[in-house]
């Protein structure tokens, strides 16, 4: 065989579903979409990927679907030929047209958008670029097959055996961002081979941290094969957090310990954090592809079918709509690319067993031809999906409600039962307790679920998740020990990032030995921390926050796959680590604020929902409202989200983020205090602590009532309590 002529070979008809490349048992059917493709052509590889062995044309086209069939053996001589394993590619031809949006050259090797598996390390070298430069923009006639990526077959083979969706109710959810890598990568009791890795993250020692704080679902950043942009590898970074998706239906294989078996290392992971009681989410990037701007690589979607993936602007259709500023948008519009969106989350909840999404600039999927519509093509698709509208039934559908595109901004316009990112809560918590502009108004809404956003919608207070730090931005430690953001190594002259970060540094900026400094510290990420697990909503946590990692002052280290994104467990708080766990454990046990909206009003038996107080004991009038000098307020909650008998005790919220100590006249009656955020070892009424019955959270212990509380509370500076008392009783505007 000429090793430079890849050998002929005849397909049969083959069926035009399902799309992709599967192994039937006896041989490969081939389907790949293209509406504006005249040929494409299916190219198989040898084991090495260099060198094309085989080539044939697909021969029938079904509404724009190209598709063929493979036996098993059709070459005697290869008779691994067809079988899994097998690495392939396509080439379409077509039109060189891009001033109409079309950009075929077979002269480049295309992956299957649908494939399972990609393999391969991608150079970034000018023979992937569909063109041979500007502004000609003429197509390149370099040959790219030897060095480009290649699919490669993959059937579903992984045993399951019970594990079955867990499906946490949304009261119960608690989130914990993270990111594969970066979360056992100096992991002490993960082995050293395994860190970093799928596996480690199911190891028992990262599952049993996430188990010890309480954490009900991971949501982890992109997990789906990405590609490092070549301007990064050009300074000696990486993509680190993996927003440039090219494989829609594969796991990276640079998160695996075993990159040949990454599928099933992401399945076992899986498995073993759903037998722990924690679900997976996953960070979903269908706003836009690894192949940039016009001046990009030609590696899939380009080549095949520009004009019916992506968005291009009517009247330059040369260039691209660039919402997700990544160069392109896909175009949710058109029927096959929703189809392709829809056949992945299909795929990694039948066939990895992930529990929900959180969707990347999630805007982008309801951009209609006028804007956003929160009732377009891809919100109905899934609706009616029988497997997916079961995670819209659950609450495991979040968006980011924004893209950069025009009014790009949604939040609070999502379908009922989405929930979404709740920017407006991040900023609201971090400038009441650090110091920016507030008023308790604003921070009252924020911590009761958002009404504002939601409520007018007929959306639910869980549909919020509430976060003070996310993976985009300072880390919570930073949060508090940096007034400015410090960048440098990321190679843009830190100009990248947020500026606007309401961030305090308490007096130095970055990290100190002053101890007065270290204490003011201490206490401010304790009350952030505290606000966050105890507000109306879903509560989100960013990995590394409850041990205090520190990025430097680096809050866009998207590119540091190194110790400044890695969590340093070795100089982990441990103490801050078991207040989080008690934290949560007290909202297990009381759920402060219930998932369901309050009103402000007296029930019939005299009862008040929640009212919120000043320091003197009286209820908060207009003008309190809108004040932003005053940092001190209280909710009493009459009807708590787990005591909800009418014999139940009512809790006492109270919040002092001024500099100096405060007391606050409480309600009439016996209080026990749960919880003093300004004492990280102060945590009554968790688990059979003082205060509470340990088989009835709901119901106060009298014996342990000898230490309750009336008249006044002792409020610390910088400091949230929570506090247990009587039946609520009537309270009158002025009393």
């Amino acid at each position: 065989m000429d090793a430079l002529r890849p050998l002929p070979l005849q397909l049969d008809a083959g069926q035009p579903t399902p799309l992709g490349v599967h192994w039937d048992g006896q041989g490969l059917n081939i389907a790949v979409v293209s509406t504006q493709a005249q040929l494409i052509e299916l190219c198989l590889f040898d084991a090495s990927g260099r060198v094309e062995t085989h080539r044939a044309s697909l021969p029938v086209c079904s509404q724009d679907v190209w598709h063929g069939y493979l036996p098993a053996g059709a070459d005697p001589a290869l008779p691994a030929l067809g079988a899994p394993g097998q690495l392939y590619g396509f080439r379409a031809h077509g039109p060189w047209r891009p001033e109409r949006g079309q950009r075929f050259n077979p002269r480049k090797l295309l992956l299957d958008p649908r494939a399972r598996e990609i393999v391969g390390e991608f150079n970034g070298g000018p023979e992937h670029l569909g063109h041979d430069g500007d502004p000609a923009l003429q197509p390149d006639p370099r040959d790219n097959a030897g060095t480009a990526l290649k699919s490669r077959v993959r059937p579903a083979n992984f045993d399951w055996g019970d594990d079955q969706p867990l499906r946490t109710p949304l009261a119960q959810t608690v989130l914990y961002e993270l990111h594969v890598k970066s979360f056992t990568r100096l992991h002490p009791g993960v082995p050293e081979a395994l860190r970093g890795t799928f596996a480690g993250l199911g190891h028992p020692a990262a599952v049993d941290h996430l188990r010890t704080l309480g954490i009900s679902a991971v949501s982890l950043l992109p997990v789906m094969h990405w590609l490092d942009e070549p301007r990064l590898t050009a300074l000696g970074l990486r993509n680190h957090w993996g927003y440039n998706t090219l494989g829609f239906f594969c796991p990276a294989p640079r998160l695996a310990a075993q990159p040949d078996d990454t599928a099933q290392e992401f399945c076992r992971m899986v498995r073993s954090l759903h037998a722990a009681g924690i679900e997976v989410l996953l960070d979903v990037v269908f706003n836009h592809t690894a192949e940039s701007d016009a001046l990009g690589p030609t590696l899939c979607w380009r080549g095949l079918d520009n004009a019916g993936s992506y968005r291009l602007p009517p009247e330059q259709r040369d260039s691209y709509d660039n919402y997700s500023g990544c160069g392109n948008t896909l175009d949710i519009r058109q029927p096959r690319l929703l189809q392709l969106v829809m056949d992945s989350l299909r795929f990694w909840v039948q066939e990895m067993h992930v529990d929900g999404f959180r969707f990347d600039l999630a805007t982008t999927l309801g951009r209609g031809d006028s804007g956003f519509e929160r009732e377009g093509p891809f919100f109905k698709a899934v609706l009616q999906d029988p497997l997916l509208s079961r995670l819209w039934a659950d609450g495991k559908l979040i968006a980011e409600p924004w893209d950069l595109g025009p009014d790009g901004y949604q939040a609070g316009n999502f379908p009922r039962g989405w929930l979404e990112w709740n920017d407006s809560f991040r900023d609201t918590v971090r400038a009441f307790w650090l110091g920016g502009a507030v008023t308790r108004g604003q921070f009252a809404q924020a911590l009761a679920g958002s009404s504002q956003r939601l409520q007018a919608q007929r959306r639910m207070p869980t549909e919020s998740v509430n976060y003070v730090v996310s993976h985009d931005g300072f880390t919570l430690r930073d949060l508090v020990s940096f007034d400015f953001r410090h960048n440098q190594a990321n190679g843009e002259c830190n100009r990248d990032g947020h500026g606007h970060n309401l961030s305090w540094n308490c007096g130095i900026e970055g990290a100190t030995d002053d101890p007065e400094v270290l204490w003011l510290r201490g206490r401010l990420q304790r009350a952030l921390l505290a606000t966050l697990l105890l507000s109306q909503g879903t509560p989100m946590l960013a990995a590394g926050d409850e041990i205090g990692h520190s990025q430097q002052g680096n809050n866009n280290p998207y590119c540091q796959d190194n110790p400044t994104s890695w969590l340093d467990w070795d100089t982990a708080d441990q103490h801050l680590a078991q207040f989080v766990a008690r934290m949560l454990a007290l909202r297990r046990q009381w759920l402060p604020l219930r998932p369901t909206w309050y009103t402000g009003l007296q029930a019939a038996d005299g009862r008040q929902d929640l009212c919120w107080l000043r320091r003197g004991g009286e209820s908060l009038n207009d003008w309190d409202w809108t004040q932003s000098a005053s940092r001190v307020l209280g909710a009493w909650i009459g009807a708590p989200g787990l005591t909800p008998r009418p014999d139940a005790p009512s809790l006492l919220m109270l919040f002092n983020a001024e500099p100096v100590d405060t007391d606050f006249r409480l309600p009439p009656g016996r209080w026990v205090c749960l919880l003093d955020s300004a004492d990280d070892r102060t945590m009554i009424g968790v688990g059979a602590g003082a205060g509470a019955n340990a088989d009835d959270p709901g119901k106060l212990d009298a014996r342990n009532l000898s230490a309750s509380l009336e008249g006044k509370f002792l409020l610390r500076a910088r400091s949230l309590a929570l506090l247990a008392g009587p039946v609520s009783t009537p309270l009158r505007p002025g009393t």
